[in-house]
């Protein structure tokens, strides 16, 4: 159910790409009985389009993208239902966004890894639009969440599950538990 006081909560997993993002955000959607959301599924074409190119998308390009999944949470939570939602969120201008569509009731679990490991995990990548090359781009842009309020901090180096359990431990202090 995810309720703290009453009140259902959306959560973001966020993270450049390659940070694993979807595995780890459908690890704790299962552990806390919750709907997972693929944010990458809710990119205009365009955006997709952009990104196969290897060319970085710009704040005018995330904007509607970050506008639907903020819809899509909002929706959720107006049907009583709480959500994952794997989705970069790199700047706090992004998060502030995402926090305003659901009236701050949000929660990010921030996947935080060195490049290296992120640069492997991406070369190991099958299907994915997201070309390695974007990479250097997204760490420039990130803006690390330290001190924001809701954001619980998981290093990548380790297994799917691991990695989930610990962002599930770290949620739960924060009151959110399924």
């Amino acid at each position: 159910m995810t309720e703290n006081n009453g009140t259902l909560h959306a959560i973001i997993v966020m993270g450049v790409s390659g940070s694993g993002k979807s595995s780890i955000g459908e690890e704790i959607a299962r552990g806390l009985r919750l709907q997972f959301v693929e944010g990458d599924a809710l990119h205009p074409a365009s955006n997709v389009e952009k990104m196969s190119k290897g060319i970085p998308l710009t704040d005018e390009d995330r904007m509607p993208w970050l506008d639907r999944i903020g819809e899509t949470m909002e929706t959720s939570l107006a049907k009583g239902e709480g959500i994952v939602v794997s989705c970069s969120a790199l700047k706090r201008i992004y998060r502030e966004r995402l926090r305003a569509a659901v009236g701050g009731n949000l929660y990010f679990v921030y996947l935080e890894g060195s490049k290296e490991l992120l640069t492997d995990r991406m070369g190991h990548r099958k299907g994915h639009f997201m070309p390695a090359s974007l990479l250097q781009s997204q760490l420039q842009t990130l803006e690390v969440p330290t001190g924001e309020k809701g954001v619980v901090t998981v290093d990548i180096d380790d297994t799917i599950e691991t990695i989930a359990a610990k962002a599930l431990k770290a949620l739960a202090a924060l009151g959110v538990t399924g």
